[in-house]
């Protein structure tokens, strides 16, 4: 049986803000990762993104940059796009597979990336480490919102590939990324075709929009 997914309003509106953190702290890279545990790459990644965050000298747009400065080393986009597509990355050719990865990697920028000023001191705890399927990893962290609102949880599923730690997806009180978009992209591949959809995307990064089914950070 599904589970049902009705929420308020007010949950959705604290819940998507988190999902932009959430995802943000993915998206920026951490050095050496090859020599360190799932958990210390995610670590690592809070210890880089979040004093950006707390700056109040730079602006929004200021942040953003220097998040995307180093954004991108921590997450697997090759693996995440096939895990995204599933059954239909085999229809993509191997050029329309690289155009999908960069416009997925781009659009998950535009995202969540542009939402960055909906941080309010968050913290980020390391809660531990659980083993999956093909060698990956969950690191369990929990944000912690401070006074009286609920914290959060956040899983980061990391996967090792060339000796390094990358994240390939972020499940948020729950909800995957990964399924988020496959859910989405699988429905509109069923009226469209893999240029279509590239295309789709491709324009709505163009115009800074975010898929309709995708959390988004809101004041």
């Amino acid at each position: 049986m599904k589970r049902s997914t009705k929420i308020t309003s007010s949950t959705a509106t604290h819940r998507n803000a988190l999902v932009a953190l959430a995802v943000v702290v993915a998206l920026a890279g951490a050095a050496g990762a090859e020599q360190q545990t799932p958990s210390q790459v995610v670590d690592g990644l809070a210890s880089q993104v979040l004093p950006i965050l707390q700056d109040s000298s730079l602006n929004a747009e200021q942040k953003r940059q220097r998040v995307e400065e180093i954004a991108y080393r921590a997450m697997d986009f090759n693996t995440l796009s096939k895990l995204v597509l599933a059954r239909n990355w085999s229809k993509f050719s191997p050029a329309q597979q690289a155009e999908f990865e960069q416009e997925f990697k781009r659009h998950l920028s535009v995202t969540y990336g542009n939402n960055i000023e909906n941080y309010n001191n968050e913290r980020v705890q390391i809660l531990g480490e659980r083993p999956e399927a093909r060698g990956d990893m969950t690191v369990q962290t929990k944000i912690l919102r401070g006074g009286h609102s609920a914290d959060v949880v956040v899983d980061y599923r990391l996967r090792q590939r060339d000796g390094q730690w990358k994240i390939i997806d972020v499940i948020v009180e729950n909800v995957s990324l990964v399924s988020n978009f496959r859910s989405q992209f699988q429905d509109l591949l069923g009226s469209n075709t893999p240029a279509q959809l590239i295309a789709l995307i491709h324009e709505k990064n163009e115009r800074g929009e975010a898929f309709p089914g995708a959390p988004k950070a809101k004041t």
